[in-house]
């Protein structure tokens, strides 16, 4: 499921909301959904977050204006989000060095 109105925005300050996000990529178009990771945990933002446009049109010009741009004191990574690829099951209690040996 390719869509070419998504963008991937990574390299987030921690401290930014949903709203911060919404107002400056509307910049570019009218922003139809906006969404910041969090951690499950600790609910804390993971640094990234995936914005979506009405158009693709208006998803590329986002990307020619705000990708390498600095936000909230970090310079941005923003390109068309690739579908999600299919990930094996993580081994559980979080030991990630035992599924590497």
């Amino acid at each position: 499921m390719s869509n070419a109105s998504r963008l991937f925005v990574g390299n987030l300050s921690y401290r930014t909301l949903e709203n911060d996000l919404q107002d400056y990529f509307s910049q570019a178009g009218v922003v139809t959904s906006c969404n910041l990771m969090l951690d499950k945990f600790t609910g804390k933002s993971r640094g990234f977050a995936f914005v979506e446009y009405g158009s693709a049109e208006e998803a590329n010009k986002a990307v020619e204006m705000f990708h390498n741009k600095e936000f909230q004191g970090r310079q941005l990574t923003v390109n068309i989000a690739r579908p999600r690829e299919d990930r094996p099951p993580r081994p559980a209690g979080g030991d990630r060095r035992a599924a590497a040996e």
